[in-house]
């Protein structure tokens, strides 16, 4: 069998398959069908400093070959995280990875501050797609400005390993890359949801509550691949690529691309096993193939 191990920085990945954040819980929702402890890394769903109700309902919409949602980050806060939630999940022998949001980088500072004390919490993902309260309620991710202000600011307060998820609704995601890069990103994830909307023609109005949400699924993949490529090849840190990822040979197409590991996301609400069945298929593609390590195939385009 190949060898399927990666590192993200201090981050050691026994395989390079992970969860996508808000697509598999805190993991636990899953154990009933997959051993968590086999995959590469499970990054919980989004977790805030104050407690978030998220949107009305309607917010989530099945389209052609994806789904749009606009959940809202509903969560009950870190502080409901670190007494109630991370007790349960500390034990997982896996990575358990916290995906961070907020609405102002003094926000993500104070709550990654605080996972950062959890000692079994390795990495976090920051999720800078966020709006920016104190301008107007432009994602942060959107300039290399806003980028930088919120990594700048939680590198000052947190210590390990930090993976810092991309917008694709910007016109380089290159330049917003090396803007994180520069403050102290380990890593980048990418891509987030791509900006869509789905109507109703029979009630004239959209299918999400507020109008529009992120779409993901096999649609955006093709997006996801180019993007993975044309940031592997500006930075110097590990790239994790998502983005429709269904099965072994589209995390290959990833890789290829310049991902270092690779999440899955909507795909887990069609298969709950998803990730290993990935996992394993991509094991059988590298023996067939010769390759004594996914390494030799990362980047290889």
């Amino acid at each position: 069998m190949a060898a399927l191990n990666v590192e993200i920085k201090d981050l050691r990945l026994k395989n390079p398959i992970m969860t996508a954040s808000g697509t598999f819980g805190y993991g636990l929702e899953f154990a009933d069908f997959v051993p968590l402890e086999e995959i590469g890394g499970i990054i919980v769903k989004g977790t805030t400093l104050h407690p978030r109700q998220g949107n009305d309902y309607p917010r989530m919409a099945e389209t052609a070959q994806g789904m749009l949602n606009c959940v809202g980050l509903q969560n009950k806060g870190v502080d409901y995280f670190c007494e109630h939630i991370y007790p349960q999940i500390c034990d997982i022998d896996t990575n358990m990875i916290v995906n961070v949001s907020g609405s102002s980088p003094e926000d993500y500072a104070e709550c990654a501050a605080r996972i950062d004390q959890l000692e079994k919490i390795p990495a976090i993902e920051l999720n800078i797609s966020c709006p920016n309260v104190k301008q107007g309620g432009m994602a942060f991710g959107v300039t290399c400005e806003g980028a930088a202000s919120v990594v700048k600011a939680v590198r000052a307060r947190y210590h390990k390993t930090m993976i810092v998820k991309l917008s694709p609704n910007v016109t380089n995601v290159a330049d917003i890359a090396r803007a994180v890069e520069a403050e102290g990103a380990d890593s980048v994830s990418l891509i987030n949801t791509l900006m869509g909307m789905a109507i109703d023609i029979e009630k004239r109005k959209s299918l999400l509550s507020i109008g529009t949400g992120g779409l993901s699924g096999p649609a955006v993949k093709p997006v996801a691949v180019r993007m993975v490529w044309q940031v592997a090849k500006s930075v110097g840190i590990p790239v994790v690529g998502l983005g429709g990822i269904s099965s072994a040979e589209d995390a290959i197409e990833f890789f290829m691309a310049g991902a270092t590991a690779i999440e899955i996301g909507t795909a887990n609400f069609l298969d709950p096993a998803i990730t290993l069945k990935v996992r394993d298929g991509l094991n059988s593609w590298l023996d067939r193939h010769g390759c004594k390590s996914v390494k030799e195939i990362i980047g290889c385009i």
